[in-house]
């Protein structure tokens, strides 16, 4: 995977957490068997595909997180069968999503050659091979969308086909990969999620399933690398705050949370403090429960749109970091990871106000 794993705020290896859940095990065989399908199907149109026909597949990053960042290969048949396939290269990659050393060494140890060795290949990954290849290409296709370019599911892809004039050519289904017919060498355009052109990732997964790929691919991990508590949330550290994903089936909704000071004293001012706060925010509130501060953004899970899920995870990771300081600072309190934080002292006939947020 590009870039570094986030560290989790545990002891114990994510992986021995996960385990034995099963609904992760479920998950990662899914997924396996989505992978193994797509490299099929892919072995199959290279191999089938006319002399001139090129192939262009694309990590769709308004469903990955990627940002302005567009991770491709492409594939194109001559007319004496050989195959020429070019993957993007860090010269065509924005600063914050180019490979590292050990990621390139990763691209050249499946066979592909540095940028420029192959003939024609200029700042992308070279590739030659034959049509009789289709196999063993297919699966150096799939492992470096998956494992290099972090690819967390073949339905996060977008694809299409076309001859030398540029039309479209129809082909069978790349597994879950969606159909792009105007994805193309000379200007890529991509579909949002949920338009048209082949299945949504809502079509291949469930809700829960959908949102665990999310994380991941924002936090460039894997499902099963993520910090997941018994309950199913989905732990993110952010500084000495602590964000929650957690789904929830009726209705279905993702609610991205953080339980930004614990022990505290719910007091009037408290209380007009998380009003003034909650007012001034553009999405999401703050509240006090339990003489613990929440804040919390939701996100519909009908219909669900990925890029509304990260967009609720940045905001809430860098709220959560911002409001636990300023708040523990004023109303004393505990932080999820603040070191010596003490809580409130309260006399034993205080009154509680309780919530009412």
């Amino acid at each position: 995977m590009i870039g570094d794993h986030p560290a989790g705020g545990h002891d114990q290896p994510q992986d021995a957490v996960l385990l034995d859940e099963p609904s992760t095990s479920d998950l990662r065989a899914k997924v396996t068997d989505a992978w193994r399908e797509f490299a099929g199907a892919l072995a199959g149109v290279v191999a089938s595909i006319a002399a001139g026909a090129q192939l262009e597949l694309t990590l769709d990053p308004t469903a990955s997180g990627t940002g302005d960042a567009v991770y491709s290969v492409s594939v194109e048949i001559d007319e004496d069968g050989r195959v020429d396939a070019l993957a993007v290269g860090n010269a065509g990659l924005p600063a914050g999503y180019r490979m590292d050393r050990a990621a390139v060494a990763d691209m050249v140890a499946l066979g592909w050659s540095p940028p420029g060795v192959m003939e024609g290949s200029g700042e992308h990954f070279g590739l030659r091979a034959t049509v009789g290849d289709a196999k063993r290409l297919a699966g150096t296709i799939t492992r470096t969308l998956r494992d290099v370019y972090g690819a967390p599911h073949p339905a996060f892809l977008v694809y299409a086909v076309h001859d030398p004039d540029g039309e479209p050519i129809p082909v069978t289904p790349l597994g879950t990969a969606r159909l792009d017919p105007d994805l193309g060498a000379n200007g890529i355009e991509i579909l949002a999620p949920g338009s048209a052109g082949g299945p949504d990732v809502g079509d291949v997964l469930e809700l829960d399933e959908q949102v665990r790929m999310v994380v991941a691919a924002m936090m460039k991990s894997t499902p099963e690398q993520l910090q997941v508590d018994s309950d199913g949330d989905i732990g993110i550290r952010a500084g000495s705050a602590m964000v929650f994903v957690r789904v929830r089936d009726n209705p279905p909704l993702v609610d991205v949370l953080s339980p930004v000071l614990t022990e505290v004293e719910p007091t009037e001012q408290l209380y007009v403090k998380l009003s003034e706060l909650t007012n001034r925010m553009p999405i999401g509130r703050l509240y006090c429960t339990n003489d613990t501060v929440w804040a919390s953004i939701p996100v519909f899970g009908r219909n669900f749109q990925s890029t509304h899920l990260m967009l609720a995870v940045q905001v809430m990771t860098g709220l959560a970091d911002e409001l636990d300081d300023r708040l523990h600072g004023e109303f004393g309190g505990k932080r999820f990871f603040g070191e010596g934080d003490k809580p409130t002292h309260r006399d034993g006939d205080d009154h509680r106000t309780g919530m009412y947020l």
